[in-house]
């Protein structure tokens, strides 16, 4: 299948856009009378805010109630718990289920000769949307292979130091902490300020920590417990010239904000596509930069042959190729959406609770409200109150689903809204959030 990425602008007309679905997709998205209407209703939604600016559109509650249809959510529970798995819309769930019939046909032949060569069609789409080579991204299952890969993949030796945060994903310092123990390497953490007062005291943290035994820093590209974006460019650029690799761990950031590659300049990124990119379940992106490939080891045994090929980190043996394929379908709603627009979007709803909780007197925030140090997730404490309790009390009285976040430096709960979230849920959140605020949580 011819490989054509996903080139979406605001002057694309309904011809281009219809175009473009029909030769990415396949003759099967063709067939499909439900996708073909959902991305008619998505295209007319976002041709009536093409003119507006990504931080006007991001108040338009017409526009946005016609892409909070696009998703089947149940309303019985206000789902502030985005952050750790998105759910999909209806045209990515319709065409996974429609893929994985198309599988159970002869599967042998169906899924390894018809399905899966059109992955790379997804890997086309993938690349454009981060901004790289095609033959520099590998689809994985999620952030956590993604980043094992790099990790357990780079040939380190006793002693090499490996730097990065107390605050980063828990799996990953695990990962680092195995080879500590196997391979007598050294993990060292340092701690960044809960929130900075701008970027640069993170970067100098990194650049004081640094030692003439450091070989590799990790980093999020936003920090997945307060939301506070880092300034991976700064810190990609401080390694290279000392001659360092930064691996960046963007399970957070992708579909989330807009940027590509070249804004990073990064060696490794890895991230999961059933996040923000509201790709199916078990889908993730991993990008190696292309003269990187060669020495670093796949995670599964890989052929001789496939040394210098991205696609070695993805033989992990028998696998769908439904969920792969129904990626296609999550970059056209994402790009249908718009990037900008989905930023200022997210960036708009953190910030209308943000602000209706900030005055409250016993409220703590954990995340920044400068707009350079996040966006759609944020962090925050009612001082006194212990958040798993706050957590269960929202759900079991509420229906108000948010996570509890313990960590040793903080603790607060973290929220994390989505497109589909609407004002109205916010609203019953802030009103909750304000009288516990003020009464304590019931006895």
């Amino acid at each position: 299948m011819e490989s054509i990425g996903y080139p979406f602008t605001a002057e694309y007309n309904r011809r281009d856009f219809l175009s473009v679905v029909g030769k990415g997709l396949g003759l099967a998205a063709l067939t499909s009378a439900t996708v073909g209407t959902l991305l008619n209703q998505l295209h007319a939604a976002t041709s009536r805010v093409a003119h507006l600016t990504p931080e006007q559109a991001a108040m338009n509650e017409d526009f946005w109630s016609e892409i909070q249809r696009s998703f089947s959510v149940t309303r019985g529970i206000i789902n502030l718990n985005n952050g750790g798995v998105s759910p999909s819309p209806r045209i990515v769930t319709e065409a996974f289920v429609r893929y994985t019939w198309q599988q159970e046909d002869a599967t042998a032949y169906t899924m390894w000769q018809i399905l899966e060569p059109q992955s790379e069609t997804i890997r086309a789409g993938l690349a454009e949307l981060f901004g790289c080579d095609t033959e520099e991204i590998a689809i994985t299952r999620n952030a956590s292979e993604s980043l094992e890969i790099i990790q357990m993949g780079m040939d380190l030796k006793p002693g090499d130091e490996i730097l990065t945060t107390t605050q980063d994903y828990p799996r990953m310092l695990t990962t680092f902490r195995q080879r500590e123990l196997r391979e007598g390497l050294a993990l060292k953490l340092i701690k960044i300020p809960i929130p900075p007062r701008n970027l640069e005291e993170i970067t100098d943290a990194f650049a004081r920590a640094i030692t003439k035994k450091t070989r590799l820093i990790l980093i999020s590209h936003m920090v997945n417990i307060t939301g506070q974006i880092v300034p991976v460019r700064s810190i990609c650029e401080l390694a290279r010239a000392r001659g360092l690799e930064v691996i960046v761990d963007g399970a957070h950031t992708f579909a989330h904000i807009d940027f590509k590659q070249n804004d990073l300049q990064c060696d490794y990124f890895g991230t999961s596509l059933h996040k923000w990119l509201f790709a199916p379940k078990g889908t993730g992106l991993l990008y190696v930069k292309r003269d990187k490939i060669e020495k670093i080891w796949p995670l599964m045994a890989a052929e001789k042959k496939q040394t210098n090929d991205i696609r070695k980190f993805e033989e992990i043996g028998t696998h769908s190729a439904a969920m792969r394929l129904a990626i296609g379908e999550a970059i056209l709603f994402h790009h249908g959406i718009g990037a900008k627009r989905k930023e200022a979007r997210m960036r708009y709803l953190s910030r209308y609770w943000m602000n209706n909780l900030k005055d409250l007197p016993n409220i703590r925030f954990h995340t920044s409200f400068d707009s350079d140090q996040s966006c759609g997730l944020a962090t925050v404490e009612i001082v006194g109150i212990e958040p798993p309790a706050l957590t269960s009390y929202l759900m079991s009285k509420h229906k108000i689903f948010t996570t509890a976040i313990v960590h040793d430096e903080f603790k607060g709960i973290r929220v994390t809204p989505n497109v589909y979230t609407n004002l109205y849920e916010l609203d019953r959140f802030c009103e909750v959030m304000r009288d516990v605020a003020k009464n304590g949580l019931p006895k």
